[in-house]
């Protein structure tokens, strides 16, 4: 279990050529590394993603604790294959199911439903690729939390060209810190189209 803070910055491992994704998840505070994210695939899955949309292709990403990704996992994201509206399952590290996120047809805009275990909506994340930046709000349009590629306290150096990012739990508790941070991965490993920019996005 990762603890509930109110930010984290997580930074992507550069590299040419990648077969899959890898974060790094750190306290904006005090700079400790808390987690690492790692996206798991088969080999034939992972050279097809380099001939028709990653969206399409199933996934899975774990989020171990610590800096070893043989660390105990914290919890993960997984998408079977898809097509026009993917479902995302957050899984605690004993497997247990914590919510889902469905996103909606894609348009031009950002978008997709976060659902508790019962399958309740609890929650919406609304956003834009080309601003990135996201809000996660309820349905009265309290907003819990946003994730986003700008904020003043951190060092320029993790805004690099990769996908490296901010996000903010604004009432911290551990079933919103993970829902939150799951979002964020998501958005970024599951919903975008390709890792180059620009691309689709998922919306009304």
């Amino acid at each position: 279990m990762l603890p509930a803070l109110s930010t984290y910055l997580i930074r992507e491992h550069v590299g040419m050529f990648k077969l899959t994704d890898t974060y790094d998840i750190f306290d904006a505070a005090s700079g400790q590394q808390l987690a690492v994210a790692k996206e798991k695939k088969g080999l034939l899955n992972s050279l097809a993603g380099l001939l028709i949309s990653k969206r399409s292709l199933p996934t899975r990403v774990d989020v171990h604790e610590g800096a070893d990704v043989n660390g105990p996992i914290a919890f993960s994201i997984t998408r079977g294959f898809s097509f026009l509206r993917p479902t995302v399952k957050v899984l605690a590290g004993d497997g247990s199911l914590i919510g889902t996120f469905k996103s909606r047809l894609l348009t031009l805009g950002g978008k997709f439903g976060v659902y508790d275990a019962a399958g309740n909506e609890v929650a919406m994340v609304k956003g834009n690729w080309m601003s990135w930046d996201f809000r996660f709000i309820t349905s009265t349009g309290a907003e819990l939390g946003v994730v986003s590629r700008k904020w003043g306290g951190v060092a320029k150096e993790f805004f690099t060209s990769a996908d490296n990012y901010v996000v903010q739990v604004h009432q911290p508790d551990s079933a919103a810190a993970t829902l939150l941070l799951a979002a964020g991965l998501a958005i970024d490993t599951v919903y975008k189209e390709d890792k180059g920019g620009g691309g689709l996005s998922f919306g009304e």
